[in-house]
């Protein structure tokens, strides 16, 4: 056997090492509560041990009958954290959605928080005197499992800063919301933007901690390259179809659990000129326009008034009321049954008056991740039409995945 060859298989049984070894392929007792990576300390604290730690985490990351947050764990257990590392909204509260946030001080522990949102580059002076400060980068944040849901994008940068820096790399794994199926167009990499930048579809169904292996297993990192060692720390008690319900928010305008759920389905609106109720109390349970009043598609007369709010300052249509449809009505397990459901954008659309393409804005196919969804949509097509198109790429990517799963499925 050629040297070739021998570094193939070495290479390969490290992948099915670090992929494999570690799943959890028996039966969940869904009687015993679901225990994060987070609070495994004794299988992450002694690799932290005398590290200088690089925190890259906000509020979302709570744990306990507390909700303590991660940071206040850490430095609890004595450990070192000398940076904090923050995405879109900012590390405590929350900004709105794409407002930059500057690199400070946090008031509370005096650590230093170099904001990854934002930035003109990820390699910055404040990102980059972050990466320096530190030995091990410690992920701990709840993403909800979609393309478009930032987190995971801001964790890819700091994954290629770990290779770049030659820094190890640690992510405390908690459950997906959305993690029971597989849904949506895979993103046409020509869509790619700061709302997607993988080609996974818009439901993948991983954790952060599986997605983490793959983006890393399939060389999506800068230059195909990989991290020197990657490590997660899995869940237990956890399978795909458990269903985990959030003790925080996950974003400014996320305020509940139904939001959650709608979320994969409803998220379209924001490349429409719908609203979606930013600016209100029951944001992403709703869509309408000002322009449907008195329209005989509204049930009950249905409204809402956007108005500036903490995570929503300038919401479309500030001040106006808009006519539509409350979504707050539909079953939960109803929504996760239909998975991607583009029903709610065809049921606008079509009560609008189906104008075409000034319906929509050139966000859309980012957010969707192709370009043939807005045109069968003006051609009349119905969802379940629509939705075919896409099922034969998912059963691909749920092979591709298959091996960086580390729950039942």
């Amino acid at each position: 056997m050629n040297m070739v060859n021998v570094r193939i298989l070495l290479k390969l049984a490290a992948i099915c090492c670090l992929t494999s070894c570690s799943i959890n392929t028996g039966k969940v007792d869904v009687s015993k509560p679901v225990v994060l990576g987070v609070e495994r300390l004794d299988e992450y604290l002694p690799l932290l041990d005398g590290k200088r730690v690089g925190l890259f985490s906000n509020s979302t990351a709570v744990s306990g009958e507390t909700n303590e947050l991660t940071l206040d764990l850490l430095l609890r257990s004595g450990v070192n954290v000398t940076t904090i590392f923050s995405p879109e909204h900012g590390f405590r509260g929350f900004a709105d959605a794409g407002e930059a946030i500057p690199d400070k001080v946090d008031e509370k522990t005096g650590i230093y928080i170099a904001s990854l949102y934002g930035a003109s580059s990820p390699d910055s002076a404040g990102i980059r005197g972050g990466i320096d400060s530190v030995d091990v980068i410690l992920v701990d944040i709840q993403d909800i499992g979609l393309r478009y849901f930032t987190y995971y994008i801001t964790m890819m940068d700091m994954m290629n800063m770990a290779i770049a820096y030659d820094k190890d790399f640690i992510v405390l794994d908690r459950p997906n919301p959305n993690g029971s199926y597989v849904d949506g167009p895979i993103l046409d990499m020509k869509y790619k933007s700061g709302v997607g930048v993988v080609p996974i579809p818009v439901v993948h169904g991983m954790t952060i901690g599986e997605l983490a292996m793959m983006i890393d297993g399939e060389g999506w990192l800068e230059d195909g390259k990989h991290l020197k060692n990657l490590t997660v720390i899995d869940c237990l008690n956890y399978d795909h179809q458990r269903r985990y319900y959030l003790t925080a928010k996950c974003g400014p305008n996320l305020r509940t659990q139904h939001s959650v759920y709608l979320y994969p389905s409803v998220c379209f609106f924001e490349g429409t000129v719908m609203s979606l109720g930013r600016g209100t109390e029951i944001s992403f349970e709703v869509f309408g326009h000002p322009s449907l009043k008195d329209s005989p598609f509204v049930k009950d007369n249905f409204n809402f008034t956007p108005q500036p709010i903490s995570g929503a300052h300038h919401p479309l249509y500030e001040g106006q009321t808009c006519y539509g449809r409350d979504l707050r009505v539909i079953d939960d397990e109803k929504i996760i049954s239909n998975g991607i459901d583009l029903s709610y954008v065809i049921e606008a659309y079509q009560m609008m008056g189906c104008p075409g393409d000034a319906f929509f804005t050139p966000h859309f196919e980012n957010l969707i991740g192709c370009d043939y969804v807005r045109k069968m949509i003006i051609e009349g097509c119905s969802a379940e039409t629509i939705e075919k198109c896409w099922k034969e790429d998912v059963g691909q990517f749920e092979l591709q995945r298959k091996k960086y799963l580390r729950y039942k499925e």
